[in-house]
């Protein structure tokens, strides 16, 4: 109803969420005939179905493998979710990636999908690593697999004693200051769809770990060092590759050789431009 109330005088209703914003927005937006714009983030019943069970399910296999395990509110977000992108006007997502999967899971009709990547800023500052932390603060969520990378990390500091995991996190910007003085960043999640936390390791030119279970692959695949979220051997050898002084400098060049940027303004246009094409 709050909702209602703010879109007699609207064009279009931007949504940033696909459940709990993306269903009572949607509905209004319908009722009064506005278009509903619905940018996706993460993955609401994926997430929640990973917390509820400790099933540690990729997000790319989730809804083939473990659909006939729901519990009877997922049936319920699902239904729902279904139903909100069925009826929005277009959605938005940062990644084909993302994009891909939604379209199988939803049966989704891709003439009114479309892609728009996240923010890449201008590189920040040089600053030196004096260091030799790796920085892997997050939300404590199982699908981000905080724990297993702190086991991986024990066996990989057993052979080098002088690196370390950081997992604490702080405000935005005392954690970009972190991410630009720590030695690298290292994510491992079960499904990341296009983290902002890699973006900016990249605008600090900081060498970085990441999933390749992530929207962000086919953009950075020559710029960073991709793992499987599921192997630990994987793992190990790539913080001790990047550990190594000489396989460090060689990963920093390549972030350094990446100056693509995607800025708000642009971010802006490309939304303004779907909505006048749909």
């Amino acid at each position: 109803w709050r909702t209602l109330l703010s879109l007699w005088n609207v064009d279009f209703v931007l949504i940033l969420d696909t459940f709990s914003v993306g269903w009572p927005a949607t509905a209004a937006a319908k009722l009064l005939g506005k278009k509903a714009i619905i940018r996706t983030g993460g993955d609401f019943l994926w997430e929640g179905y990973v917390e509820r069970t400790e099933d540690l399910v990729l997000l790319r296999e989730f809804y083939e493998t473990r659909h006939g395990d729901f519990n009877w509110k997922e049936k319920i977000i699902f239904q729902i979710t279904k139903w909100t992108l069925e009826d929005a006007t277009a959605i938005i997502f940062s990644t084909d990636w993302h994009r891909k999967i939604f379209e199988k899971a939803y049966s989704l009709d891709s003439r009114k999908n479309f892609i728009v990547e996240n923010y890449y800023g201008e590189k920040l500052p040089h600053v030196e690593k004096d260091n030799r932390t790796f920085v892997a603060g997050t939300r404590p969520l199982k699908w981000k697999n905080i724990n297993w990378l702190r086991e991986v990390f024990v066996g990989a500091k057993e052979q080098d004693p002088t690196i370390e995991l950081d997992t604490t996190t702080a405000p935005y910007e005392k954690f970009l200051e972190k991410i630009r003085y720590s030695y690298a960043v290292i994510l491992v999640s079960l499904g990341d769809i296009s983290p902002n936390m890699i973006l900016d390791a990249i605008r600090a030119n900081t060498p970085f770990i990441l999933t390749k279970e992530t929207g962000l692959y086919d953009r950075l695949k020559d710029v960073g060092l991709f793992v499987d979220p599921k192997d630990p051997e994987d793992v190990r050898e790539k913080i001790l590759y990047l550990a190594d002084r000489s396989h460090y400098r060689l990963e920093q060049e390549k972030i350094e050789r990446f100056t693509f940027t995607h800025s708000w303004k642009q971010i802006c246009e490309e939304i303004l431009a779907i909505a006048r094409r749909v």
